[in-house]
């Protein structure tokens, strides 16, 4: 399987998925920390990468999303976009509405 099919695979098969630097627990910038917040905030289920654990995928994203930065928010297999497209729509109440739709939110 090469890089850009494991992105798919990832993509196509959990709900929710998050592409950040670090870690729920540690994020390793504020923009993939304030996703991790909004996230949270949602009590959203969702898978995460740490792009700094796989270079391939960090660099082979960018190209695939035609999306430069991170973090990189995927619901549903669609590109939602990053942190601050992430904070727009929670504080319009539209973040936990698309969660939902997938069944990516805690009871």
């Amino acid at each position: 399987m090469n890089v850009i099919e494991k992105i798919k695979d990832q993509i196509e098969n959990n709900p929710v998925v998050l592409y950040m630097k670090g870690t729920p627990d540690f994020p390793q910038c504020g923009f993939s920390g304030q996703a991790v917040q909004v996230l949270d905030a949602c009590h959203a289920k969702y898978m995460y990468v740490n792009i700094f654990e796989d270079l391939e995928i960090r660099e082979a994203l960018k190209e695939y999303s035609n999306w430069p930065t991170y973090p990189q928010l995927y619901i549903g297999g669609e590109l939602v976009g990053g942190c601050d497209i992430m904070i727009d729509l929670y504080n319009k109440g539209e973040l936990s509405k698309m969660l939902a739709t997938v069944g990516a939110v805690a009871e």
